[in-house]
């Protein structure tokens, strides 16, 4: 069967991997490449948000961790760490997907993947190219008269899909020299969330969730608040050199959606859990199709 995939980041290459595996014929549509989406700029530590209610969350969770964990591809690491819950925040569902989980106290402490977006973008994309799949870099304005496709533009999914629910939520975020940081610390504790990510030559520093923001451009302010907080939940990053900063716009639903519509198979909505979700949405996705 000839599909198109509409959308080059963490989903999209997911589904055209799992796709071309099948047997199909597959061809990726996206406007830009998988190094300029919002993919690109993810902390990359796999696990769900906390307060976001889907049953199917659990297990598109435990099929990405075993995928990830068989790829041993580069820019994945596997981590032990922490994320400190707010006072009465009860256990959340997806722990038991996760690998050794124990909570003490407030802390839920476990070991995850933690993912180097760029680094495992570009493999993943040779992967693709290598089962034979095409990537063509233009916006799509409309999914009528493609054939089968799969809808994973992130938020261009929205629009084509006529679907007004989507929001982009920003989130900026500084990235930091590692000093040899062993672990993920997450801090869900006050208003905002706060966590620091390491992944060897870097650690991810983060963030902000502004619901509806529509610029790229980093506030100097923000970095400057994002590093002080992060230097506050783990010390050891006092004299760790600021590298950059970034802003990712997250393609944000109240709910995913996952769903055939005659020819279009939908995957979109993930907000910032699109590395935590791929491999279990791609499953799906390759069912619907199948």
């Amino acid at each position: 069967m000839r599909i198109t995939v509409a959308g080059a980041g963490i989903i999209g290459l997911s589904c055209a991997y799992r796709l071309a595996g099948a047997g199909h014929d597959v061809t990726v549509v996206a406007a830009a490449p998988p190094g300029e989406t919002t993919s690109a700029i993810a902390g990359g530590v796999l696990y769900p948000p906390v307060r976001r209610p889907d049953k199917r969350i659990v297990r598109w969770t435990a099929e990405t961790l075993a995928v990830l964990h068989a790829q041993e591809a580069p820019g994945v690491r596997f981590r032990r760490g922490r994320v400190l819950l707010a006072p009465g925040e009860p256990e959340p569902q997806w722990l038991p997907a996760m690998i050794d989980p124990v909570r003490e106290g407030g802390h839920l402490v476990f070991t995850t993947a933690l993912v180097d977006l760029p680094v495992y973008l570009d493999w993943l994309l040779a992967q693709v190219v290598a089962l034979g799949v095409r990537v063509e870099h233009r916006e799509l304005r409309s999914l009528a008269d493609l054939g089968p496709v799969v809808n994973a533009a992130g938020l261009g999914a929205g629009p084509l899909a006529g679907d007004g629910s989507m929001v982009p939520v920003g989130g900026q975020v500084v990235h930091l020299s590692d000093p040899g940081l062993t672990e993920f610390v997450v801090d869900e504790t006050g208003p905002g969330v706060t966590y620091v990510i390491p992944h060897g030559s870097h650690v991810v520093c983060g963030g902000t969730e502004e619901p509806g923001r529509g610029d790229l451009e980093p506030d100097p302010g923000v970095t400057v608040d994002i590093v002080r907080r992060c230097r506050e939940l783990v010390p050891a990053l006092a004299g760790a050199e600021i590298l950059r900063s970034a802003v990712g716009l997250r393609p944000f639903r109240p709910v995913v959606r996952l769903e055939r519509a005659g020819e279009v198979v939908h995957c979109y909505g993930h907000g910032g859990s699109g590395i935590t979700l791929a491999w279990g949405c791609a499953a799906d996705v390759a069912a619907l199709l199948a």
